[in-house]
């Protein structure tokens, strides 16, 4: 059997478990043997049946005495069975599994796994494991535990990997190089996937985790370490002349830059210059000027002839930026579009129409600017804005929308480079740490359901003397099964607790025109208390707000709450971040705590990482990281920078691969880039 053979060929895999096992990404015998353990059950110690303790796990080996027997109890149907060993007999239970009648063969020898209880009258063992373990039984094991759906056992589990082992034995193809194993003393891969599921010792163990991560970490590395030299020797971007052009536009800017925006300013002038394409990632916390980067260089490339694209992730922060770009550029007779899904068919057709004639220099849009139909004139830099929001598909998508423009990506989302390394490996990173002159401290307090009544009063108070607020709750509507605010429940609380105040609300299922009707009306004052769900993440700028009151605050990321504290703080006056959450848990009073104690969102998105894992950094799980199946970013972080360090040696020896010794690492960095793992 071979490694890419389907699972349908493993025997004992029909068509009803072949579905079931599709449920958990599994479709061929690598997919099932890359399955890793979540977790391991120490069975080597066996027990004797005068030595079995009460109400806890025990695994024991004895010998089935006979028949059993089964009756009804009420909704249940129990199964009995009496084994012995050379120290006593115990009476064995099933519950509704009448079967195990005759499953089990007198005078054969089990091993079963369970609980010795008091139930009914007597003292019998509730069994949730067993297996026959014939003549050859050499003591126990160790038994990997599986993550699993109904239907598929963890014996069932185990049972197929055992099979597949057994078919391919010694037969995997060892793809990372010899030279890379020797230097970091990696187990061999046969090796490593046999000790990862079934470990004989624990220095075995050990060992095959160590490979296992570390092949992991050096593929996604690898792969957009590879993507990057691709694209430097393979694309030719256009070369960007008039290099005063962006200090010139400083001029048009009602502010000064601050030295961080003008740092990275340069790195794109050096980038834009050379001839190559540039792939650059600006990183930079909530207000820090990221989209004045982006309108300078625009503007550059719209000085040299060519137009610049913008994308952003919601048709309400598309439109923020239309009005942004607009104010600044239509003075300057620089021709600014909005292109939406939520436009008409006429207003799409003229867009569309100055898009492809060049009318349009600047265009401003959601993922509808990278749909089929959309021609541009002269595409010289596509920006996207929100990047942890987007996928490397989608990118490639703008990208190919002109002839290799410069790409351009922001995100307010701040992520530990080493972090930062594995989401962007095919970009460079630029980062703005310093926020604009003027930007107050905003004053962040955890507290209580209890404080409601006191936090209504400060906000009215807050709305008398003319400023605004916002409010987030985690839902849409209420749910039965989550303790949580939803938004139209608190908008109607609201209304009535704040009887003078105009609240409103907004939403993600709101149509895309009444959402913004509603956003327009808030930005002009007219409304006083906005309740949304997190559609205010990012982008959004009312400078005349000063309360961000975040209900349940405990349902979201350290990184989210963060986003949503910086769309206050934008005006002269002095602004509040209120966190409203009732959890007891340790771990949710030290995220609030960590959010109270520092405005740095690098800090913060450390803690976040260290706290919640890599699998709920960004809050929503697509938001950012690709899944990995054994390594765990945060606690696995010296493999990984091992790992990107011997991923960048293979690049720099031999950027494209084209040794023999490497052929086996090209084709799996070239597997993981066609494949799901870099819609990121």
């Amino acid at each position: 059997m071979e490694w890419k053979d389907p699972i349908s060929q493993l025997k004992g895999v029909g068509e009803q478990r072949e579905k079931k096992l599709s449920q958990l990404g599994i479709y061929s015998i690598e997919d099932l043997l890359t399955h890793y353990p979540r977790d391991y059950k120490d069975r080597t110690r066996l027990a004797k049946i005068i030595e079995l303790e009460m109400n806890t796990e025990n695994t024991f080996v004895a010998c089935c005495k006979g028949t059993g027997e089964t009756m009804k109890h009420g909704r249940f149907t129990l199964t009995r069975l009496k084994v012995t060993d050379e120290t006593g007999e115990i009476g064995l239970l099933w519950y509704n599994q009448p079967y195990m009648k005759t499953t089990l063969k007198a005078g054969e020898w089990y091993l079963f796994t369970g609980k010795l209880q008091n139930k009914y009258g007597r003292k019998e063992f509730s069994v949730t494991e067993w297996e026959r373990i014939g003549n050859h039984f050499a003591g126990g094991r160790i038994i990997p535990v599986y993550p699993s759906v109904e239907g598929i056992s963890q014996k069932m589990l185990r049972g197929f990997m055992e099979a597949a082992l057994a078919e391919v034995k010694g037969g995997l193809a060892e793809d990372i190089p010899l030279w890379i194993r020797k230097e970091y003393q990696l187990a061999e891969r046969n090796f490593s996937i046999e000790e990862i599921h079934f470990p004989k010792t624990e220095q075995g163990f050990y060992d095959a985790r160590r490979r296992l991560v570390f092949e992991e970490f050096f593929i996604l590395q690898g792969a957009l370490f590879s993507l990057k030299a691709y694209l430097e020797e393979g694309n030719r971007g256009f070369v960007m002349k008039q290099k005063n052009a962006m200090d010139t536009f400083q001029k048009y800017l009602p502010f000064h830059l601050t030295n961080a925006q003008k740092r990275v300013l340069k790195e794109i002038e050096k980038d834009m210059s050379t001839g190559k394409q540039m792939n650059r990632l600006i990183q930079g916390d909530v207000g820090s000027g990221k989209t004045a980067v982006a309108m300078a260089a625009s503007y550059w490339v719209m000085q040299n002839g060519y137009q610049a694209v913008l994308m952003a992730p919601t048709e309400v922060l598309a439109q923020q930026h239309y009005h942004s770009f607009s104010a600044i550029f239509d003075p300057l007779g620089i021709t600014t579009v909005l292109l939406t899904g939520g436009q008409s068919a006429k207003e799409k057709r003229a867009v569309l129409e100055k898009i492809a004639s060049g009318e349009a220099d600047m265009i401003i849009g959601t993922h509808a600017v990278i749909q089929k139909g959309v021609e541009y004139h002269k595409l010289g830099i596509a920006i996207t804005d929100e990047q942890h929001r987007f996928g490397v598909r989608q990118r490639g998508a703008l990208n190919q929308k002109g002839q290799d423009p410069h790409i351009l990506v922001m995100t307010a989302t701040p992520i530990p480079r080493t972090l930062a390394l594995i989401l962007y490996g095919d970009l460079d990173v630029s980062i703005i740490d310093e926020l604009p002159p003027g930007r107050q401290k905003i004053d962040t307090m955890a507290v209580a359901s209890s404080y409601h009544e006191r936090i209504y009063s400060f906000m009215e108070k807050q709305v008398q003397e003319g400023r605004q607020a916002y409010v987030i709750c985690p839902m849409i509507e209420e749910n039965e099964k989550l303790e949580a605010q939803s938004v139209l429940n608190f908008t109607e609380e609201l209304q009535q607790k704040l009887s003078d105040c105009n609240v409103r609300c907004v939403h993600g299922k709101m149509k895309a025109k009444e959402k913004q009707e509603i956003m327009d009306c808030f930005a002009k004052g007219e409304i006083h208390v906005l309740v949304s769900t997190t559609v205010i993440e990012v982008g959004i700028n009312v400078p005349n707000a000063v309360i961000m009151l975040i209900e349940n605050a405990e349902r979201f990321g350290l990184a989210q709450l963060h986003q949503l504290r910086g769309r206050v703080g934008r005006g002269s006056d002095k602004s509040y971040c209120i966190l409203v959450s009732d959890a007891k848990t340790k771990i949710a009073k030290q995220r609030l705590k960590a959010l109270t104690d520092s405005e740095d969102g690098f800090v913060i998105s450390e803690m976040d990482l260290k706290l919640r894992g890599p699998g709920e950094f960004f809050g929503i799980r697509q938001h950012g990281l690709p899944e990995l199946k054994i390594a765990n970013i945060y606690e696995d972080m010296p493999i990984l920078l091992e790992a990107q360090t011997a991923a960048k040696k293979l690049m720099s020896t031999d950027p494209f691969l084209r040794l023999d010794a490497h052929e086996g690492i090209r084709k799996r960095f070239a597997g993981f880039l066609e494949g799901k793992q870099l819609e990121i």
